[in-house]
């Protein structure tokens, strides 16, 4: 779920185009090296080595990224910047992609969509990009699907949630695949938002809930999806109620609902407004949890505010508990990041993986072209392995076949994963 703060990686001013510096016998002996965008930052043995006696005569080719590396959710984006240039480098080191060197291209969106727009548009422009890794928020890759679908470059994005990134207007009668070019290595709000309902409802035993949201794509579907499934398990949703995505004071809301005396809480949205929610609740005497999904599992959570005995959902199971993600583990502590891998760090792995597997595959023996993209586009289709958050697979419509999902709670001053609550949703 959350990686521990690693120190000497990057600094403030990481270039998003960088030139990796390779680790000598000399530098590991003892000897002062080059560090990557002005850092301090030492490699780790066996991150990038290997990349010497590679052949890459061909050229470069660049996997992208859109994400949000400062702002509210940068806790998140960099966790997955980091995941995804741990993924690239030991690529290099191992020839992965041959006659070739992978450059990597983090593109910061702020979690805002006009700014991803113009992030896409910096991408696509590009001709030597084959894939990206993104985005984190459904919001921002609505925008940005069909820049990248129009080039016909690859998109997997580990956390996107919205079903209508896939499966169109109206997922649930009419699922229709919205562009080929997109895949997601998270499963969808049809999912997650069920899921929390039945744990909170039939686990918890929560029977008078209030349901807000902060109006955004993600937010506002997960509500919906839970509010559904909660009122169908039997409780009463005494509320629906919305706030904004920079709102910090709540105290309109939390009047309109202390009277309907609800045992719960549960907000659509993420952390920056849920750990102040969840704190100016108790302040106004209603000490009750607050349950969120995957937008809110982050420490942050808990420094803005979030209680213990607080919930959440979040895609996948956690990565601490997973034999498939203890090397990722260690190779990500051993890459000295300043920051942890956080709630998307398995899954960007996988997603960087994925890109770079299927454009070795496109590319045989052969040299890159435009029409490389659209083979890219089929490889990643055609996927079937086994990643550091589970089995890698997409369906028709692009989606992760892998539909298991875990509750965390805040315990003392972080989530953990509640035991015996990773599953699929059964309705």
């Amino acid at each position: 779920m959350i990686g521990h703060p690693r120190e000497t990686r990057y600094g403030k001013d990481y270039s998003m185009t960088r030139r990796r510096t390779i680790v000598t016998a000399a530098i590991l002996a003892g000897a002062l090296g080059l560090t990557a965008c002005g850092t301090n930052r030492e490699e780790a043995p066996g991150s990038g080595g290997g990349a010497a006696s590679c052949d890459t005569s061909k050229g470069t080719l660049t996997i992208g990224m859109v994400a949000p590396l400062s702002g509210g959710l940068s806790e998140l984006g960099l966790g997955m910047r980091n995941s995804a240039d741990l993924a690239v480098d030991q690529a290099n080191a191992k020839c992965t992609v041959p006659g070739y060197k992978l450059v990597f291209q983090a593109e910061d969106d702020q979690a805002n969509p006009q700014i991803a727009g113009q992030a896409a548009t910096k991408l696509a422009s590009d001709a030597n990009v084959i894939g990206v890794v993104g985005t984190l928020n459904t919001s921002t890759s609505q925008v940005v699907q069909p820049t990248f679908a129009a080039k016909k470059i690859v998109q997997i994005s580990p956390a996107n949630t919205g079903p209508g990134l896939t499966l169109g207007a109206d997922p649930i009668n009419a699922p229709k695949r919205v562009v080929d070019s997109y895949f997601r290595v998270a499963t969808t709000d049809l999912i997650q938002g069920p899921f929390a309902a039945n744990y909170l409802v039939q686990k918890a035993g929560k029977k008078n809930i209030a349901v807000i949201d902060d109006g955004k794509s993600y937010g506002a579907g997960l509500a919906a999806e839970f509010a559904k499934q909660a009122t169908k398990l039997g409780a009463t949703v005494v509320a629906q109620e919305k706030v904004g995505e920079k709102d910090t004071d709540f105290a309109g809301v939390i009047t309109k609902i202390r009277g309907l005396n609800p045992d719960a809480v549960y907000y659509g949205g993420e952390y920056p407004v849920a750990g102040p929610l969840s704190k100016q609740l108790k302040e106004n005497g209603l000490d009750i949890p607050v349950m969120g999904g995957d937008g809110i599992v982050d420490a942050k959570f808990v420094s803005l505010g979030g209680k213990p005995g607080d919930l959440a959902t979040n895609v996948g199971a956690p990565a601490e508990k997973l034999p498939s993600a203890t090397q990722f583990i260690a190779d990500y502590k051993a890459g000295n990041y300043a920051e942890g891998y956080s709630a998307y760090g398995a899954f960007t792995y996988d997603a960087t993986n994925v890109i770079i597997q299927a454009t070795a595959k496109a590319l045989g023996s052969g040299a890159y072209s435009d029409a490389t993209r659209a083979e890219i586009v089929k490889a990643v289709q055609a996927t079937n392995t086994q990643g550091a958050g589970g089995p890698i697979a997409f369906d028709q419509y692009g989606d992760t076949t892998n539909k298991v999902l875990t509750v965390y709670e805040v315990k003392t001053d972080k989530f953990e994963p509640v035991e015996g609550t990773t599953g699929s949703f059964e309705g």
